[in-house]
C-alpha cells in the first residue's frame, strides 16, 4: 500500500463483496469514505469489522437496492461465478441468477458516478468473450462509459504474479470518454523484501522431505518473474519451490500440496510456505491490518483478495487528473 494525496475528500464510496478490505484500504487512503460494506462469508466480514469498524451487511442477494445509502462510487470484488450467455441476447435479463445481476440492479437504482469492478483474468475471455460482454453491455444501457484491462501485480510495484481483470465506469454524464490505465513498471521489488524474521515462522510451515529435487539453477540474479528452483514430490501445483529474487507466484485460497495457498520458497536455505503477515503484504495491506487467528482462514482471505496498489494505480489515472476530476465534482 503507497501514500498517495487525499482527491477525494468529500466523495462516499460502499463496498460490496468486500471480502477483508482492499478496496476499502484504496479508496480511504485517497480521503473517500466508505460509508456501507456487503459481504456474505462471517470471516471475512468479521476481519472488515474489526479493522474498519463497519459491520458489513450479509447477502446482497437479500438486501433492497433501496435501502443502500447514496454513494459516489461503487465498488465490487465479484466473486469469479461466471455465466452462460451464448445465443442470448446479451441484455439486463441475461445476468439472473448471478451476482453481477446484484451489482446491476443497486446500480440502476443509486445511479453512482463510477462503478468499480474486480475478477479474475479468465473473465475476460469466459464463454468466449460473451461474459464480459454482457457485463459491458449492461453498465452501458445503465448509462455508464466503461473500460477494462487485464493487470499483473508484478507490474505495478507488488512481487506477486497476479493477473486480474479491472472495469472502471463512469456515468455517461460525467462527460468521461477516456481513460488510460496506469503503465506498466519495472519490479523494485521482491519476494525477499516481504519477508518476516524466521523467529516468526510457524515450524509447521518449514517443509522437510526427502522428495525434494532442485534443478541446478543458480540462485543469484532478480527477476520480474517467478523463478524456480525445484520441486516436491512429482511437481505439481502447490509442488514447487522458487526463489526469493523473483515474484511470488499467485497467492490461492484453495491450492493443495506441500505449498498449499502460497507455493514454497527457498528462504535461508530452508523450504517453506509463507506467513499470513506475508501474504498481507504481497496483497498490499497495510501493516496495521489485523489478521485471522486462523491461519486457513487468513490464508484463503488473501487468496481471494485484490492488491490494494494495483487499485491505488488505477484510482489514481483519475484522482489525479484535474480534467477528469472537474467532470466529476
Amino acid at each position: 500500500m503507497i501514500n498517495v494525496e487525499k482527491t477525494l475528500k468529500g466523495y462516499q464510496v460502499i463496498d460490496l463483496f468486500s471480502g477483508i478490505g482492499g478496496f476499502h484500504y484504496a479508496f480511504s487512503s485517497f480521503g473517500a469514505e466508505v460509508i456501507y460494506a456487503s459481504e456474505w462469508d462471517k470471516d471475512a466480514a468479521d476481519i472488515y469489522e474489526k479493522n474498519f469498524k463497519i459491520k458489513p451487511t450479509g447477502d446482497i442477494t437479500k438486501i433492497n437496492a433501496k435501502e443502500i445509502p447514496e454513494h459516489d462510487i461503487l465498488c465490487a470484488g465479484i466473486p469469479c461465478q461466471p455465466f452462460s450467455i451464448s445465443g442470448k441476447r446479451l441484455g439486463f435479463e441475461d445476468t439472473r441468477g448471478t451476482l453481477f445481476f446484484d451489482v446491476a440492479r443497486i446500480v440502476k437504482e443509486k445511479q453512482p458516478k463510477i462503478v468499480f469492478i474486480e475478477n479474475v483474468k479468465n473473465f475476460a475471455t469466459h464463454d468466449n468473450g460473451n461474459t464480459l460482454h454482457t457485463v459491458l453491455t449492461v453498465m452501458k444501457d445503465l448509462g455508464y462509459n466503461c473500460f477494462w484491462k487485464v493487470l499483473d501485480a508484478a507490474n505495478y510495484g507488488i512481487p506477486q504474479k497476479r493477473k486480474r481483470i479491472y472495469i472502471l465506469c463512469f456515468r455517461n454524464d460525467l462527460g468521461i470518454t477516456e481513460f488510460e490505465f496506469p503503465k506498466e513498471e519495472v519490479l523494485k521489488h521482491h519476494v525477499e523484501d516481504i519477508l518476516v524474521p524466521e523467529k516468526e515462522v510457524p515450524k509447521k510451515l518449514f517443509v522437510n522431505r526427502p522428495d525434494t529435487f532442485f534443478n541446478g539453477s543458480v540462485d543469484d540474479h532478480y527477476s520480474s518473474g517467478s523463478i524456480r528452483l525445484g520441486i516436491v514430490n512429482k511437481g505439481g501445483q502447490g509442488e514447487r519451490i522458487y526463489s526469493t529474487k523473483g515474484a511470488a507466484v499467485t497467492l490461492s485460497a484453495y491450492g493443495g500440496g506441500a505449498g498449499a495457498k502460497t507455493g514454497l520458497y527457498l528462504i535461508n536455505n530452508k523450504i517453506r510456505r509463507l506467513t499470513p503477515r506475508e501474504c498481507a503484504r504481497l496483497d498490499g495491506f497495510p501493516e496495521k491490518h489485523k489478521l485471522h487467528e486462523n491461519i486457513n482462514v487468513s490464508y484463503k482471505q488473501f487468496g481471494n483478495s485484490v492488491v490494494i496498489d494495483v487499485l491505488q494505480k488505477i484510482i489514481a489515472q483519475f484522482a489525479y487528473n484535474e480534467e477528469m476530476m472537474k467532470c466529476l465534482a
